[in-house]
């Protein structure tokens, strides 16, 4: 196992790179939120009460686009935190490293904004998506070859 230390750049970048898609994230349920008002549509009847003409309603187009790019999120996202710290014990190149952290933040807000802020036909979304999902399977494939050798 490589030493990590924060002060490495690449490890800086995870981290950086790491609280932009912890926000990303949390912004998708004010995204949702946001909709869901837009359309005055809700999944609970209390909330419906609170606006006028709002209805309760399970399969709202707009709204259920928006959660499933949130719950592509959380499919996702954590799968990266923990390869990617995976990752730097490998002892990556810097510039590999950060390029490889930008690129899949990069990729992921790019899906959100082709999939539930003005969504784009294919294959703007199976790019936007494939390209983060690459990285996320490269790291796992070194960080699993980097460490066979323990066996």
């Amino acid at each position: 196992m490589v030493p990590v230390s924060i002060t490495e750049p690449a490890v800086r970048s995870f981290l950086f790179y790491s609280g932009v898609l912890g926000l990303k994230v949390l912004s998708m349920a004010f995204l949702t939120a946001r909709q869901r008002m837009k359309k005055k549509v809700f999944a609970n009847p209390e909330d419906a009460a609170a606006k006028k003409s709002a209805v309760v309603k399970f399969d709202d187009e707009d709204v259920e686009r928006v959660r499933r790019a949130h719950l592509n999120d959380l499919e996702n996202i954590p799968l990266f935190w923990v390869l990617g710290g995976l990752y730097l014990t490998t002892g990556p190149s810097a510039a590999t490293a950060i390029t490889l952290f930008r690129v899949y933040t990069a990729g992921r807000i790019l899906h959100t904004i082709v999939y539930a802020v003005t969504p784009l036909p294919q294959p703007a979304r199976g790019i936007a998506f494939g390209v983060p999902m690459m990285i996320t399977l490269y790291m796992g494939v070194t960080v699993a070859s980097h460490y066979l050798s323990a066996f």
